[in-house]
């Protein structure tokens, strides 16, 4: 399917960071747009359970990886681990703002119970469709400072520190999902991803919006106004999933391979902010 392959000098660097513990940012958080500040606390609803369904589907193929995936698979769990802890807590500030994500996290847990429910190669290409949007989200969010324009410190660094390490770990379940299906024809493999990231995307999209229209609306956002707002900022200005496009769309091409886009400069001009933070080798997770 690919004969691209992360590099081979990449270090996966598990950063323990906390953010906002001590802080109540502003209720739209995000440069006082709410619709803005609605996707992206609808986005993080998502993750502690999402992060942890990603970690199972790609341990379940660990056996027999060569010892550098096996590292990488390590350090990819590490960092979830710590993402899922810090949306929790980033999930309770909103909640503190009286917002109900009740229905989100129904939703969450409805999608992941069918997702339970199919192959394990199957969970393992829907995982890896899933950290290819959060790896192009990431590197839009390191790219471009528009993205996050307004929010307060404390939110700004929570999505610019995931970003960082998503885009670090991006290929962990690709190269493991090579590994998982070595014995498969090209074709087979290439049906089984293309697929599955169709399906993802029709998905993914379908309840991100819901939950967004749904935040919207506890602020009293609805009917048009709030879908015009939405279309805006996700399309218009800055116009985030306007800029995905194409990277979305490498995925279905021959050869593909997340690293075959080489984002380590933007690892490099984000990460020195948290070199304090690093995980050592011995706080590492089987």
């Amino acid at each position: 399917m690919s004969n691209a392959k992360t590099p081979a000098d990449l270090t996966i660097t598990p950063r323990d960071r906390r953010f906002g513990r001590d802080q109540r940012p502003d209720r739209w958080w995000l440069g006082g747009n709410p619709a803005a500040t609605a996707f992206y606390n609808a986005l993080s609803v998502t993750f502690p359970k999402g992060e942890a369904f990603f970690i199972e589907s790609v341990k379940a193929f660990r056996d027999g990886v060569d010892p550098k995936l096996a590292r990488e698979i390590r350090a990819f769990t590490m960092q979830e681990v710590v993402h899922s802890r810090e949306h929790v807590a980033f999930n309770r500030r909103v909640l503190d703002h009286g917002y109900d994500i009740s229905r989100l996290d129904q939703r969450v847990d409805e999608v992941l119970a069918i997702a339970s429910s199919r192959p394990p190669i199957v969970r393992l290409a829907a995982t890896l469709a899933l950290e290819h949007y959060t790896a192009i989200l990431a590197a839009e969010l390191l790219k471009n400072p528009k993205h996050l324009e307004g929010a307060d410190s404390e939110s700004r660094e929570l999505w610019r520190w995931h970003a960082l390490e998503e885009i670090e770990h991006k290929g962990v379940a690709y190269d493991t999902f090579l590994h998982a299906t070595r014995h498969l024809s090209r074709g087979k493999r290439y049906k089984i991803k293309a697929l599955v990231m169709l399906l993802v995307t029709v998905n993914f999209w379908k309840h991100r919006i819901e939950g967004t229209l749904d935040l919207m609306a506890q602020d009293g956002i609805t009917g048009w106004r709030a879908k015009a707002m939405l279309a805006k900022y996700l399309l218009v200005s800055p116009g985030l999933v306007t800029r995905m496009i194409p990277a979305w769309l490498s995925y279905f091409l021959p050869g593909f391979h997340p690293w075959n886009h080489d984002d380590r400069a933007l690892i490099r001009m984000a990460e020195s902010a948290y070199e304090a933070a690093v995980m050592r080798p011995e706080t590492a997770a089987a």
